[in-house]
């Protein structure tokens, strides 16, 4: 099975910080209040930041071996 992680919309993200305060593995951080930024290799790709996005701008994709 392969393995999938968070990815954001970077021009669409609203920083509301909404993903991050749900993340399990606190890989989720918003810089400078732009926008939320996933660091991929903490990611378990559990969706909880996809579900708890009020824009819906989170998706999951497969991630790259």
């Amino acid at each position: 099975m392969a393995k999938r992680k968070a990815v954001v919309s970077a021009r669409e993200c609203v920083a509301c910080g909404c993903c991050m305060k749900v993340c399990p593995r606190d890989a989720i951080s918003v810089p400078q209040g732009i926008y939320a930024q996933i660091d991929r290799e903490l990611c378990i790709g559990c969706g909880k930041c996809a579900k708890e996005c009020p824009a819906s701008i989170i998706r999951l994709e497969v991630a790259e071996p």
